[in-house]
């Protein structure tokens, strides 16, 4: 470890602590899957490739003696790690991901609905109806992140029914995400809960991971991804900020 500058630069081994912090008296926790070369996120989509574009050794020939810089390249598609879809993801004529408002993916009050223990794949509407979801990022907790980066994580995944999004659009919630491999169903064509949610303007977040770690309620979620044009989904850093005990 080296200090540089009073902040205190981690070595790798240390940084699976990252996914839990604390800061004025807010305990932050990561709901992101990490980005790693060549892993898969969805079957059929290529992995990504993280890479250097300049490494640390051939920048030495541009700086000066004892500087140097890397300087990253990836490659990757937008359904990668955690990500947020955007109403253009579904709708040609809806928003994309650079016109999102802002208001709408940060410090959002937010709820876990627990469905880990509901019978079968499917969460229907009765799984979610107990909550209020009016203003709120609505997160639905399967436990299916336990599968990440293994041949389970494919197969049988939870999802929510068409009636479960209607509920959940029809009573107000702005943001629905889910730890799962989608939030619909995969077996057939048909992605209902995508069509109602987007339809409405609802951004869904999926693959998140850690909500075992939430509370059901009083925290701030937040999920941004990076301004980019004539993209429907793209990866974001999604957070929970919980107001730690007094």
């Amino acid at each position: 470890m080296r200090i540089l500058n009073k902040h205190i630069i981690s070595e790798p081994h240390k940084r699976a602590n990252a996914a839990i912090a604390e800061r004025d008296g807010v305990r932050l926790v990561d709901l992101s899957h990490t980005i790693e070369s060549g892993m898969a996120t969805y079957p059929g989509l290529p992995g990504p490739v993280v890479c250097d574009y300049l490494s640390r050794e051939s920048s030495r020939a541009t700086y000066a003696a004892g500087t140097e810089f890397q300087i990253g390249r990836i490659e990757l598609i937008a359904n990668t790690g955690t990500y947020l879809d955007s109403p253009f993801h579904r709708y040609p004529e809806g928003v994309d991901i650079a016109d999102l408002d802002l208001a709408r993916l940060t410090e959002l009050d937010a709820i876990v609905i627990r469905a880990s223990a509901c019978d079968g794949r499917a969460i229907d509407r009765s799984e979610v109806a107990h909550a209020d979801v009016e203003g709120k990022a609505v997160l639905v907790h399967t436990g299916w992140d336990a599968h990440w980066r293994t041949p389970r994580y494919f197969e049988g995944h939870p999802y929510l029914t068409q009636a479960a999004a209607e509920y959940l659009l029809e009573h107000g919630a702005v943001l629905v995400g889910i730890d799962s491999l989608n939030i619909d169903d995969i077996g057939g064509g048909e992605r209902p809960a995508h069509s109602t949610l987007l339809a409405g303007g609802v951004p869904i977040v999926e693959h998140l991971r850690g909500l075992a770690q939430v509370p059901a309620g009083g925290f701030r979620f937040s999920a941004i991804p990076p301004k980019v044009r004539g993209m429907g989904t793209f990866p974001v850093r999604a957070c929970a900020a919980i107001p730690s005990p007094t």
